[in-house]
C-alpha cells in the first residue's frame, strides 16, 4: 500500500466508518479513502449536479473569489489560465474573463475536452475537485505539465484540521470526496515538485512552478 498522493510507503489504516476503510500517510498527512469504496462513474455525475452552481450566482461567486482575489495579484496583464475540473458551472470562468483574462475549461464529465491538455498556462485554478481526485499524484503530475515556467496554480479545498472530528465531519460524509489534504499535504506536494507553496488564508492553496 501507498500514499495516493505523495507515493510514500509510510500508510496505516486511519479509521473504519460506515464500513468504509480510511487511510492516513505518516509523511504528507493526507488521509483517503481506500479505492474499493470509490463512487462510480453515475454517482459521481448525479451528485455534482445536485450541486447549485450557477454561474450568475452571487454567493458562489464570493466563494469562489476567496481564490480568485490573492491568485489574481500574481497575474500579469496577458497571463493565459485553465480553470480545471470546472464543473457544469463554470462561475469561476466568469470571473476570470471579467478581470480580463482568457481561460479555458476542462472537466472530465463536463466539458472533457482534451485538447486543452496540450496547451501551456501561466495560471491554473482548481476550486473543490482535488478532494475528488481517484490518482492525486497522477493528477498534480499533470497539472505541473500544464503549467509554464514561473506560472501559478491556485487551490480551494476544505483542509483536514481535526483527526477527531473527522468521523463527523461534513466534507467526509460527501461521498464523491475520496481525498483529503492537511496544510503539510501541500508542502509535500510542493516539495516533491520544486514549487512554492503559499497559504494565504484557511483552505487555500497558491502554489508557484518556479
Amino acid at each position: 500500500m501507498e500514499c495516493i498522493v505523495c507515493k510514500s510507503k509510510l500508510v496505516e489504516v486511519f479509521a473504519i466508518i460506515d464500513e468504509k476503510k480510511y487511510w492516513k500517510c505518516k509523511n504528507c498527512y493526507a488521509k483517503f479513502l481506500d479505492k474499493s469504496h470509490y463512487p462510480d462513474h453515475n454517482i459521481e455525475k448525479k451528485r455534482y449536479l445536485e450541486h447549485n452552481n450557477q454561474i450568475d450566482d452571487v454567493p458562489y461567486r464570493n466563494f469562489l473569489s476567496k481564490l480568485f482575489i490573492p491568485l489574481e495579484k500574481k497575474l500579469l496583464k496577458n497571463d493565459y489560465g485553465l480553470e480545471f475540473g470546472c464543473g457544469h458551472g463554470p462561475a469561476l470562468a466568469d470571473i476570470i474573463k471579467t478581470f480580463g483574462y482568457k481561460v479555458d475549461l476542462y472537466d472530465p464529465i463536463f466539458f472533457p475536452n482534451k485538447e486543452v491538455l496540450k496547451n501551456k498556462y501561466n495560471f491554473i485554478t482548481c476550486t473543490e475537485t482535488i478532494e475528488h481526485f481517484f490518482d492525486p499524484y497522477k493528477e498534480f503530475k499533470l497539472l505541473d505539465s500544464l503549467l509554464l515556467q514561473n506560472s501559478w496554480l491556485g487551490i480551494m479545498t476544505c483542509f483536514l484540521t481535526s483527526e477527531s472530528q473527522f468521523k463527523e465531519w461534513y466534507y467526509r460524509k460527501d461521498p464523491t470526496h475520496v481525498v483529503f489534504y492537511a496544510e503539510e499535504t501541500f508542502k509535500t506536494i510542493a516539495n516533491q515538485r520544486n514549487w512554492t507553496c503559499e497559504i494565504p488564508s484557511k483552505d487555500i492553496v497558491l502554489f508557484y512552478k518556479n
